[in-house]
């Protein structure tokens, strides 16, 4: 049996102990008639360790609910609606009931547009960061070096002061196994 909903899908639960929730199609199984909505039906398994490496424990999860408690929400409208199939230049594609969209192409239309916008805010983000590093005084440059010099000095005696004292303790065990022997 087909399924009208796809991966990817945004639904709106509308019926069940998780009526009015949406989420996005996790899975899609058509076998079985059911899907795995993100946030919806969560479950807890049981999960017993295998060996002595693998964590046993209560896991919480997506189940799988049946495809017919979820209506897809049209991207244009925003609307839970019905799918009505048509086929257009040989392709068979899924139409809102109620404004008529294209569900195939409007979520890749819309993703393409999201991407897009997070590429253009991450770029003026990087500009905005550079901007603030070159701004800042060679005074801050400065002092920041000096703090470094004596944090490096500082940890330079810390190490030889441990090294010595490792020195010391590497000669007594020395002795005391001589000694040992000595006695035999």
């Amino acid at each position: 049996m087909a399924l009208n909903v796809k991966k990817g899908d945004n639904v709106l639960v509308i019926a069940g102990k998780d009526k009015g929730k949406t989420g996005k199609v996790l899975v899609a199984m058509p076998a079985d008639n059911s899907v795995v909505v993100a946030g919806v039906n969560i479950i807890a398994k049981h999960k017993k360790p295998r060996n002595a490496n693998d964590k046993g424990g209560i896991i919480k999860r997506e189940g799988k609910i049946n495809a017919s408690n979820v209506m897809i929400v049209c991207p244009v409208c925003g609307k839970a609606t019905r799918i009505s199939h048509k086929t257009v230049d040989g392709n068979k594609i899924r139409e809102c009931k109620k404004c008529g969209a294209n569900l195939d192409s409007a979520t890749t239309k819309k993703a393409t547009t999201k991407t897009t916008e997070k590429k253009v805010e991450t770029k003026a983000a990087k500009t905005a960061t550079k901007a603030t590093e070159t701004t800042t005084t060679t005074a801050e440059k400065k002092t920041a070096t000096k703090s470094t010099a004596t944090k490096s000095t500082a940890t330079a005696k810390k190490t030889a002061t441990t090294s010595k004292a490792t020195a010391e303790k590497t000669t007594t065990t020395k002795k005391s196994t001589t000694k040992k022997v000595e006695s035999k």
